[in-house]
């Protein structure tokens, strides 16, 4: 009577393993098909970069900016792009963080622009007054990130540019 059991439990066991190691498979099969989806030979990032930046007429206590992006996409595919999700710093103190997603398409070997509306944060706000009204900076560091989706396939493009803002009226970097 033991060994019968012990031999249905081991017939059991070894269904079980013969299953899961199928199952393994099979989900190794399906991360590794992917990973390769997302590979494309010869790709380039494509750059984004913002070329506008301005205050909106605002009724909330909370300025409103307009930010204008400028995509060039150096691939033979054309770039459709989903959403974005993007945010703005300056000198540490992240001011404005935002999404859209009524986006363009960008060519193949094509330029687009686009523009985004965004609030600024009451807190970093005044946490960026409050650190320039006790320092005499000539300068303000900003920093932008942005985070474009282009499909449930494809890994998103990052992209960031970082530079500074002249406060005596000469050009930024």
């Amino acid at each position: 009577m033991i060994n019968a059991r012990c031999a249905t439990n081991t017939q059991a066991a070894r269904r079980w393993l013969r299953n899961g190691s199928i199952a393994a498979l099979l989900v190794t099969l399906a991360v590794l098909l992917q990973a390769c989806a997302g590979l494309r030979p010869g790709y380039e990032t494509p750059t984004v970069n913002i070329n506008s930046f301005r205050m909106l007429p605002s009724e909330g206590v909370l300025p409103t900016f307009e930010i204008g992006l400028h995509v060039t996409n150096p691939n033979s595919e054309a770039l459709k792009l989903r959403g974005v999700s993007y945010t703005i710093s300056l000198e540490g103190h992240e001011i404005i963080k935002g999404v859209g997603n009524d986006l363009p398409t960008i060519d193949a070997y094509g330029e687009g622009q686009f523009k985004l509306t965004a609030a600024a944060s009451l807190f970093a706000g005044i946490q960026l007054i409050t650190k320039l009204m006790n320092g005499a900076n000539d300068n303000l560091k900003y920093e932008f990130a942005a985070k474009l989706d282009i499909g449930s396939l494809r890994p998103a493009i990052r992209v960031s540019d970082t530079g500074l803002i002249d406060l005596r009226g000469g050009s930024g970097d």
